[in-house]
């Protein structure tokens, strides 16, 4: 039997793309007192597999993200043994 991981994929808007919903939430955090430099609005996705993160990766650049408009960080969360 495999051990099981836990990976974790963060898709956030490229730093040359306008992130319109990272801007907008930046502004209502402003107008409530809260001091920002930078605010980004992107994606948190957990999955559970036995494979490898070359192929979580791969999975990744399948479905999950568009690589003309995004940026991914595919970490490896945890395992379950």
């Amino acid at each position: 039997m495999s051990d099981k991981k836990i990976y974790e994929i963060k898709i956030l808007p490229k730093k040359e793309v306008l992130d319109s919903q990272g801007r907008a939430t930046q502004k209502v955090l402003e107008k409530g007192g809260f001091s920002l430099s930078k605010c980004s609005v992107g994606r948190y996705i957990e999955v559970e597999s036995s494979e490898s993160i070359e192929a979580i990766k791969k999975m990744a650049n399948y479905v999950l993200y568009n690589p003309l408009i995004e940026d991914i960080d595919v970490q490896l969360k945890s395992t379950n043994g």
